[in-house]
């Protein structure tokens, strides 16, 4: 490994493992004053699976904690007593318990809840857990894996797709899961799924992601101002965890569909559990049915495998190894005697150990590997272009939790990653493109949670990082803040500075060709401030309303410069273009969590807008900012679910958005006698545009239908039935637009649209 210069990280590091030191050092320390403390795990009592976020609560001091990714809690510094011990988490019934500490008691109380009952009325299906104190803090919103199979969708149940939902996430179109969070493109969303990064994760030429909803355990986005242990990201943050398996006992679980089946194995084993799934597409008679309709695919299938291994160690200490992989193909013919041919695949491996290592202080190391591998072909004519593109990422991580005392909680991390991403590109037998892109990243975070009282808490952090080549050394400060006048109001805010190191390059039509080029030397990463504020209030028991403004700059963005031609011959830092952006918004979300009827409605208000050298450009050669494709000023989505009694549901989603911008054409001339690739010569139309982006198609909008049922089938096997229409009144909503000539030399629009037809879906699940 290229180990920096001495000058620049030796004094950071050692500064870095003296505080680590001395975190290590406060344990025995504390015990020493025989301070008291509860602390342990919350599960689900039927699964044995860790409950992300539960909130404990005791009354006498005021005081609780929300429980971290691994389940785990902790609450420092309670004095001697009698304490009530009220645990809480959407979906399960409360657990109440009566405890007493003396003097110098260290605590261990692990928790099981019960799932709620449907008989007590409680229907939950909300983006958001409304009672939880973590995932109401600014910018951060969670979805329940039930409502994500709940929700309607295109082809199957997906995460991304239901995240698409929320104000301040932006869709690209019909055909596409990418998230546009907050004027970012989609390669500001940095994802991880258990803790390992991944890279391009869409499905079918990007009409789903690869997390399949029935491994999912917990989703979490953070949409802006997220906190210091998160990296690397200009925008935002998407963490997916998948389930451990059922501690308990074992069962299999199935899932048929018009376009895609899946089964899901779980229970436990002699010192932990276990969870293997498989989904694959079985949407092949469908595609043969429709042979006869025009650039459809001729093949196109996917799979997904995932599998989990969770070891309890001792009671403090807990190993998992979780693996994914998954592959996607798909050939199809266009125009008169074009051919595509897609084959790309995902795949990853982690490693994780927590160690509990007192009552004080939890421990996390990681270990993983994500590749991602691509290779498109197509064929225009006689001419081939073929495109390998590949990312290899290894990382190592280590995350501490140190809770203090009744005033601060601190938090603590390393990591190190190596990212190898070779690109080559082929056009009619020609070597355009040959990089092979390696770089070292390592970092180091370290935040405190402040309690100044139970009305003021202040969050405050730093993350360094370095990456080589190039020598970029970075220090980024973040800030929360949130103040809470009354019980049902919270006034939040947020403030910090990030990095990115790598940009994705997508033409947003098929996620098959995107491929990732990193900063390095001569390239200076991304970066950009946000600042957002936030009011968030419980009207009544169940319904809330949330409010958020954000603005958030863009400097230093590098993109292959459109313009260049044949990038062939020339350095790596003569491809860019170096540009600059910006985005604000205003964010309302109204929420219903209980009850027969319940869902949300969320607007949001914003414009973003990028600018670069020689695009749109006057004779001064002065440039006009543009907005992007995702740039969407007025969004409104709604959401509302009803139960019908007996185990019947319907569901209904509704969205709307401002047109895309595109680019439409002012003028034309002609090119005599150009000469293509092959070597003929062609007369060649050029179509002139006052600007980039400068129109927009007519405004989005969409509304999708479902009905669930579920019960005993045969007394074998629990069953879930679900019929859904996407597009439900048959919305031809506009997504591409080309430009031709007819035979009299007029410019012909040819509008390409979006899924115009309402497109049913029916699934079946069964639970042995």
């Amino acid at each position: 490994m290229i180990s920096p210069p001495d000058i620049q990280l030796r004094h950071p590091i050692r500064r870095w493992w003296l505080v680590c030191a001395l975190l290590f050092a406060t344990g025995p320390v504390a015990g020493a004053q025989q301070r008291t403390s509860l602390s342990g795990f919350v599960t689900d009592a039927e699964t044995g699976e860790s409950l992300i976020a539960a909130n404990i609560y005791i009354a006498e001091v005021a005081r609780g904690a929300s429980t971290n990714a691994s389940g785990f809690y902790a609450i420092a510094d309670l004095g001697i007593g009698q304490f009530h011990v009220r645990c809480t988490f959407v979906g399960y019934q409360t657990a109440h318990v009566q405890i007493e500490l003396a003097k110098g008691d260290q605590r261990r109380m692990d928790i099981q809840l019960k799932p709620a009952s449907k008989s007590l009325g409680d229907v939950i299906v909300s983006a958001e857990h409304i009672d939880d104190s973590e995932a109401r803090s600014i910018g951060v919103s969670v979805l329940d894996p039930e409502a994500i199979r709940m929700l309607p969708a295109v082809i199957e149940p997906d995460v991304l797709r239901s995240l698409q939902r929320l104000p301040g996430v932006a869709a690209a179109s019909d055909y596409s899961s990418g998230l546009y969070v907050r004027g970012g493109d989609a390669g500001q969303t940095h994802i991880y799924f258990d803790r390992t990064r991944i890279y391009n994760p869409g499905h079918v030429l990007g009409f789903f992601s690869r997390f399949n909803p029935d491994v999912v355990k917990d989703v979490r986005l953070f949409k802006g101002g997220y906190p210091a242990s998160f990296g690397g990201s200009l925008g935002s943050v998407l963490e997916i965890r998948s389930k451990d398996g059922n501690r308990n006992e074992s069962s299999i679980s199935v899932g048929f569909g018009l376009l895609a089946s899946r089964v899901i194995a779980e229970g436990p084993h002699s010192i932990g559990s276990y969870m293997f799934a498989a989904r694959r597409s079985t949407f092949e008679p469908f595609l043969a049915a429709l042979s006869h309709i025009d650039n459809l695919p001729s093949r196109l299938y996917f799979y997904d495998l995932n599998g989990k291994v969770t070891l309890d160690i001792s009671q403090n200490d807990i190993v998992t190894i979780s693996a994914y992989r998954g592959a996607d193909l798909a050939t199809m013919d266009f125009f008169l005697d074009g051919k595509l041919d897609i084959r790309f695949q995902n795949g990853m491996v982690a490693g994780s150990w927590t160690h509990v290592a007192s009552d004080r202080l939890l421990s996390n190391f990681t270990i993983t590997n994500s590749a991602y591998s691509s290779t498109p072909r197509a064929h225009f004519g006689k001419v081939e272009v073929r495109q390998a593109n590949q990312i290899y990422d290894t990382a190592l991580g280590a995350d501490f939790q140190y809770y203090g005392s009744a005033k601060n909680d601190w938090e603590l991390g390393f990591g190190a990653s190596q990212i190898i991403a070779p690109l080559q590109t082929i056009w009619d037998g020609t070597q355009r493109i040959s990089w092979r892109r390696k770089v070292r990243y390592v970092s180091a975070y370290v935040q405190d949670t402040y309690r100044a009282s139970h009305r003021w808490v202040f969050k405050a952090g730093v993350r360094g990082s370095y990456l080589e080549p190039g020598s970029h050394y970075r220090i980024e400060p973040r800030l929360f803040v949130e103040h809470r006048p009354w019980e049902r109001l919270r006034l939040q805010a947020a403030a910090g500075r990030y990095y990115q190191y790598a940009t994705l390059v997508t033409n947003g039509v098929f996620v098959g060709f995107d491929y990732w080029l990193t900063s390095g030397k001569g390239v200076q990463p991304a970066y950009g401030d946000q600042i957002v504020i936030g009011a968030k209030t419980v009207l009544a028991p169940g319904v809330t309303i949330d409010a958020e403004m954000y603005y958030r700059t863009m400097r230093d963005l590098f993109k292959p410069d459109p313009f260049l031609g044949d990038p062939a011959g020339l350095e790596y830092t003569e491809i860019f273009l170096i540009g600059r952006g910006w985005a604000r918004g205003l964010e309302l979300l109204l929420q219903r969590s209980r009850g027969r009827l319940n869902g949300f409605l969320a607007f949001t208000l914003s414009r973003t807008e990028r600018a670069f050298p020689t695009i749109n450009a006057n004779s001064d050669g002065i440039t006009a900012g543009y907005p992007p494709k995702h740039d969407r000023p007025h969004e409104l989505s709604s959401m509302l679910q009803y139960s019908l009694g007996r185990d019947w549901t319907i569901n209904a989603a509704f969205s709307y958005a401002t047109g895309q911008a595109i680019t439409e054409p002012a003028a034309r001339y002609e090119l005599h006698d150009s000469e293509w690739v092959s070597g003929s010569y062609y007369n060649v139309w050029i179509l002139v545009s006052p600007g980039l982006n400068t129109s927009r198609l007519p405004p989005y909008h969409r509304l999708d239908l479902g009905v669930s049922k579920t019960g005993r089938l045969l007394g074998a096997a629990d069953y879930e039935l679900t019929v859904q229409v996407f597009n439900a009144y048959r919305r031809r909503n506009q997504w591409v637009v080309f430009y031709g000539e007819n035979s009299d030399g007029e410019i012909v629009r040819t509008v390409l649209p979006q899924i115009s037809i309402p497109l049913p879906s029916i699934s079946l699940n069964l639970a042995f």
